[in-house]
């Protein structure tokens, strides 16, 4: 099972909420299907993101995903060290692999986001 403290979006990225701020990565699952990973591209700090557009992209040896934004709002901190090494991303994406962190312009967007539950039964249903 997956960590309960987050949400989750149908393209396999997870938000954790703290606050008025939330940590967004990419689902265990996701890296299970892209495989080994060779290349993230993220955004820097300061930028804004608008959910559902894309802000970054991650590459493996099979294909080139687009990164989906799950919130609305500004970037506050980006996991420098993952672009370099993407051990941790690959190894531990629901922890040290996190990708960004967003300063939310709305929280009510993540009324609209998958629980644990739901996500689960998502991925139960494409294997």
């Amino acid at each position: 099972m997956r960590p309960e403290d987050r949400f989750y979006l149908d393209s396999h990225e997870w938000v954790k909420p703290d606050g008025d701020t939330v940590t967004i990565g990419i689902t265990d699952f996701a890296i299970e299907q892209l495989g080994e990973l060779v290349f993230l591209d993220l955004p820097e700090v300061g930028a804004t993101i608008s959910k559902g557009e894309t802000f970054g992209e991650v590459e493996s040896v099979k294909a080139v995903s687009a990164l989906n934004a799950p919130v609305s709002g500004e970037i506050v901190a980006v996991n420098t060290d993952l672009p370099d090494a993407l051990e941790p991303l690959q190894e531990d994406p629901h922890e040290g692999g996190w990708l960004i962190k967003v300063a939310l312009s709305d929280q009510d967007e993540l009324d609209s986001l998958k629980k644990v539950e739901a996500y689960e039964e998502l991925v139960a249903a494409t294997r």
